[in-house]
């Protein structure tokens, strides 16, 4: 009897929200036969019992040899990762007045962090003295107080801060990911790469024995 093939994409990290985990929450499954790819998904690879501790890694290969167990006719083919990060995540503590809280002091905290440093970076460079030295060196005579010099710069300075996180509102300018999602992206790859590291380390990766 000939083989049948299986792809397996697995993701990098998962997040799952029920005690429960089974392949098809962590990895992508494709075979022609479509009962093969169906058995393949119902496979319950891991259960998170009581007090034990909310992230696990698992090999790659461990994932392929609970498959062939089920069905050794299979020949795998893994198209992802190498190791799958799976953290189990209660949704029910990022509902409600907690989480709009946490929101709006993070919001201020950026909002008013960012204009503070945006002053203390001009009060720094002596700005308005600047400004006062290019209005009296271009009108020849000193500025009667704020100038056109300071409205246009503020206006260009919120127009280059818009521009450049390419958000207005909940609107993006463009189709480009804004800055911030680029280091998060880049963050929680350099956090997954560092997690799934140390577990291997520790020997607490669920492998192969």
């Amino acid at each position: 009897m000939a083989q049948e093939t299986l792809y397996l994409k697995a993701e990098r990290n998962v997040e799952v929200t029920e005690e429960d985990v089974f392949l098809k929450d962590v990895a992508k499954v494709y075979c022609k036969d479509a009962h093969i790819a169906a058995k393949v998904k119902a496979i319950k690879i891991h259960r998170f019992g009581k007090g034990e501790q909310k992230r696990q890694v698992f090999s790659i290969l461990k994932l392929i040899e609970l498959i062939t167990r089920q069905c050794p006719e299979v020949d795998v083919q893994n198209m992802g990762e190498t190791d799958v990060l799976v953290e189990l995540v209660n949704v029910d503590k990022h509902k409600g007045a907690v989480q709009v809280l946490k929101v709006v002091f993070v919001a201020c905290i950026s909002f008013f962090g960012t204009a503070f440093t945006i002053m203390a970076f001009h009060n720094d460079v002596g700005i308005n003295q600047v400004f006062g030295k290019v209005y009296e060196l271009v009108m020849g005579q000193q500025a009667p107080g704020y100038s056109v010099l300071e409205f246009t710069y503020s206006i260009g300075l919120a127009v280059g801060v818009t521009v450049f996180f390419n958000h207005i509102g909940g609107r993006r300018i463009t189709k480009d990911p804004t800055p911030i999602e680029v280091e998060m992206r880049v963050y929680e790859k350099n956090v997954n790469d560092a997690l799934i590291e140390t577990a291997d380390r520790e020997g607490k990766t669920i492998d192969v024995s």
